[in-house]
């Protein structure tokens, strides 16, 4: 089977959010289980290619000229980046400034026009797309190559102006709303399987609530949504194997030795902290967050709690970055706070694996989640997560004082009442030893790898194709 799969991002090439990680995790596993696939990429440049060839891509004067550089990639295989003017840039999405490029709707509608040009040249058996940076493919094609559209995070649309419908395709009618253009409401009406990135995300997104106005067209195709649980690359996210981390551990190692190697990795993440070495040694529990601060995930949540972290007990430390505002105020409470509450601005995606390697509690409190990979992340190195209800999350974590069989704590809706709520409930039973090594040996023994749901995308490619 051949796919054409497209995408804005490919980690670890372009990692802005989620879905580079989904986007490169699915690709590999698919490839593991035989299936051909072709990843297209937008060249942003500095991106190097072996056996590198280049060929012209069939678009029209507006989004071109355009050629497409195959070739392979040392860390990611196969790889197709397109080249258009003005998609090379610094940032996929982001100015310096953290604006948005004033240009983006141009050059992601480029760059979908390219998708759609690739396609019809090379004929694929199912066409992947994800997101609103590929959904106006759709208005350049036809219906004869069966279609699939992942939604990672409605609440990027990409709506851009009206004038749009008048260049992107023959099928562009679908896209307008409401007097603009919408490269996600026309995927949505015109894509063959819609598919949401955890079960529960496919049955929230037909709601109001979590629907972002996209809720009626999606209730229209509901018999084409469904959703396919994201999932974690287990080499990289492997705390046996780990190079960041201070002292490796794994599932099966005894409590003794796998407290052993955490309180290593601890000393090392309160050093980065600036906290004391005695701080280190203590017996409060450490929680963490490693997270883009916006409101999608809470941390506006988080910091209310703050001076209440010292009458759990339990220790804090953020790693993000993202909104200036929710950035003040996180250090504003690491500076009123500062014996239990730090936080390390910008993106390290070493010191996040070493938090993970030393928590006792990842903390989660998004207001809604499509699937969410580091609660997944975690529970592969022994943190327990301590989540809302919403999306992947309802769909990964099950209260244990609710369930035996538990692997976290919930806070059934997203508020600082509720959450501090469930961080009580966690710091008591993570306070016992037997319970809280029980607990951890559980976590760590799931299996969050990419096989099963690759799986599940290979038997719907093929019922597209059969059909």
């Amino acid at each position: 089977m051949r796919v054409l799969l497209a995408t804005a991002e490919l980690a670890p090439l372009v990692t802005v959010g989620g879905l580079a990680q989904a986007a490169a995790g699915l690709v590999a596993e698919l490839r593991r289980q035989g299936v051909q696939v072709e990843v297209v990429l937008p060249d942003y440049g500095g991106i190097e290619l072996d056996d590198e060839h280049v060929t012209g891509v069939d678009v029209p004067p507006w989004a071109g000229p355009a050629t497409v550089r195959r070739g392979v990639h040392r860390d990611v295989g196969p790889l197709s980046l397109v080249r258009a003017p003005r998609l090379e840039r610094s940032h996929p999405y982001l100015q310096p400034s953290g604006e948005g490029w004033p240009d983006n709707d141009w050059r992601f509608m480029a760059f979908s026009r390219a998708v759609a040009a690739i396609a019809a040249a090379d004929r694929p058996d199912v066409i992947h797309l994800n997101d609103w940076h590929t959904g106006a493919t759709l208005a350049a094609l036809d219906d004869s190559i069966p279609s699939v559209l992942s939604l990672h995070n409605l609440a990027y649309q990409g709506l851009t102006d009206g004038s749009w419908l008048s260049g992107i395709g023959p099928r562009a009618g679908h896209f307008e709303w409401f007097g603009h253009t919408n490269p996600l409401s026309g995927a949505v009406a015109l894509a063959d399987a819609v598919v949401a990135v955890s079960p529960t995300y496919a049955e929230e997104i037909l709601t109001p609530r979590h629907g972002f106005g996209l809720d009626g067209p999606l209730r229209n195709r509901w018999a084409a949504v469904s959703g396919i649980l994201n999932g974690i690359d287990t080499d990289v996210w492997n705390p046996a194997t780990d190079a960041a981390l201070a002292a490796v551990y794994s599932a099966a190692d005894r409590a003794g030795e796998r407290d052993a190697a955490r309180r290593r990795n601890r000393a090392a993440v309160f050093e980065r902290a600036g906290w004391s070495a005695d701080a280190a040694a203590d017996d409060t529990l450490l929680g963490v967050m490693v997270t883009r601060l916006t409101g999608q995930k809470g941390v506006d949540i988080l910091a209310p709690i703050v001076p209440v972290l010292r009458t759990v007990p339990m220790r804090v430390v953020v790693l993000g970055s993202g909104e200036v505002d929710l950035a003040v105020g996180l250090n504003r409470a690491a500076a009123a706070h500062p014996d239990w509450f730090a936080f390390v601005p910008g993106y390290d995606d070493a010191f996040g694996h070493l938090l993970f390697g030393s928590a006792d509690a990842y903390l989660m409190p998004s207001r809604f989640e499509p699937c969410g990979l580091a609660q997944m992340q975690a529970m592969r190195y022994g943190a327990i997560p301590v989540v809302t209800d919403v999306g992947g999350l309802h769909d990964t974590v099950t209260d244990a004082d609710d369930d035996r069989h538990g692997t976290g704590f919930v806070a059934y809706e997203a508020s600082p009442l509720a959450f501090t709520s469930a961080l009580f409930r966690t710091a008591r039973r993570l306070g016992n030893g037997r319970a809280r090594h029980s607990l951890m040996s559980r976590v760590m023994k799931l299996d969050w790898s990419w096989r099963a749901p690759a799986r599940q995308y290979i038997d719907l490619y093929t019922r597209l194709t059969n059909r």
